[in-house]
């Protein structure tokens, strides 16, 4: 009877710890989340011209990124390069850490001479294609004088650019211990850099949108640093992913790869086909091979799943609310109408189109009293928005706020309206009077029948 009773007590508990399993919301959120069984700490997966998010697992999870931090020395220096304060064939005298650093063959490197002198370029280059960590610390020394005020102006960028969950504490993305003791001031002896997936993600859509020309360098599978004299060394691309290397994607070209045995296995791909171009993220990955895996599954179930579509043209009109009146005049209305397309990322094979609705938001400052124009208008005039919402459930939103602003258009009038003459005026102003004269007559007189 014992034994019987201790089964049901056994079964019973059991029972209890399967239903906890499945009806805990933590458990059911999980498996949603890792949708597509992405095999990282933390995964992302956007669409590079809106920010559109996709996918996304753990993505605010603070994780070691290693060498992707250098995607934040790229920004630096291309925004350098694009205001002028540093020049492609600009010299760079070597400085005793960047030589001491840079002869560290464990580490990714070329040689650089102690002697020697290098142009940015050269430097931009074996960073971007082959993650040299000397190269990268020479870029900080260029711009920033020191390593340490560069790692500032990288938390400052990193700030400016709205990332949140990150700390920079070297230009590498090497752990501080790898730096023989000359890491930057400030900065602890065995500190890594770190970030979400969700910054990580963030800081690649703004290194793609306000520097597109860094593909050019990303994408190249290998090349000769310094070819043709004593000092070559070849430098094949971290990026196994790119077309004619050993994990080939016919559209990757670009970013940044990392690896440390603090970060795991990192990588933040990107990839373009058909004028569609998507950035993902993926953390700590089990292996080498393991990142560039884990990428190709984000990639295609984005390729063969989702499409870029125009769900408003540039000058969408909505019905009986796109003409509004005009006082003082020579024609009494102008009609308005959307001054962009509104295009968004539609999963193909679902009516999701449908669940997006546009609406005006006039302006109240432009409009009169009476909620029109008053004349003098000018075809073009601002007056407000279409304004586009989305009443679906099946959205994680966008990697930065100015994503939904992608989902707006400016309103516009269509045409001039000029002002008309003050005869016109005093006429229809006369034309007024009598008519509400006439309007209190006829009133008055239906009265009395």
């Amino acid at each position: 009877m014992r034994i019987k009773n201790q089964s049901k007590l056994i079964v019973s508990i059991l029972t209890i710890f399967l239903l906890s399993i499945y009806m805990n919301p933590t458990n059911i959120v999980s498996a949603e989340t890792d949708s597509l069984g992405i095999e990282a700490e933390g995964a992302i997966l956007i669409e590079a011209s809106t920010g559109k998010i996709l996918y996304e697992k753990n993505a605010d999870k603070v994780l070691g990124i290693a060498s992707m931090s250098k995607m934040m020395t790229e920004y630096l220096l291309l925004e350098a390069l694009e205001d002028g304060t540093v020049t492609p064939d600009q010299q760079y005298n070597v400085s005793d850490y960047v030589y001491r650093i840079s002869q560290n063959r464990s580490l990714s490197n070329v040689p650089l001479r102690q002697d020697g002198t290098y142009s940015v370029q050269e430097l931009y280059e074996s960073m971007a294609i082959y993650s040299a960590n000397g190269s990268t610390i020479a870029i900080a020394e260029i711009i920033a004088g020191s390593e340490t005020n560069f790692v500032k102006m990288m938390n400052d960028k990193a700030a400016e650019l709205g990332l949140e969950d990150y700390k920079f504490y070297n230009s590498t993305g090497l752990n501080n211990s790898d730096l023989l003791g000359l890491h930057p001031e400030g900065t602890g002896e065995t500190d890594e850099n770190v970030m979400s997936a969700r910054a990580t993600a963030k800081l690649a859509y703004h290194l793609l949108k306000d520097f597109p020309q860094l593909i050019e360098t990303a994408s190249i599978p290998r090349k000769t640093f310094r070819e043709g004299t004593d000092d070559a060394i070849e430098m094949p691309n971290w990026n196994w992913m790119l077309p004619g290397l050993v994990f080939q994607h016919q559209d990757v070209d670009g970013i940044k790869t990392g690896s440390t045995s603090f970060a795991g296995y990192c990588f933040t791909g990107t990839a373009e086909r058909d004028g569609v171009r998507y950035i993902t993220v993926v953390m700590n990955t089990a292996s080498q091979k393991a990142r560039f895996d884990e990428t190709r599954k984000m990639l295609d179930y984005a390729f063969s799943n989702y499409s870029i579509e125009q769900i408003f043209p540039e000058g969408y009109q909505i019905e009986d609310q796109s003409v509004l009146p005009v006082t003082k005049g020579k024609e009494k209305e102008v009609k308005v109408e959307s001054n962009a397309p509104i295009n968004v990322v539609l999963k193909r094979g679902e009516s999701e189109k449908e669940l997006y609705k546009a609406e005006y938001v006039f302006d109240q400052e432009v409009l009169s009293e009476d909620a029109g124009l008053v004349a003098p208008v000018e075809k073009g005039m601002k007056v407000g928005q279409l304004v586009v919402t989305y009443s679906g459930t099946s959205n994680y939103g966008f990697i930065t706020p100015e994503g939904e602003h992608s989902l707006k258009a400016d309103l516009i009038t269509t045409g001039d309206v000029e002002k008309a003459n003050w005869f016109s005026l005093m006429m229809r102003g006369i034309g007024g009077f009598f008519s509400d004269v006439w309007s209190s007559v006829a009133n008055a007189v239906k009265g009395i029948f």
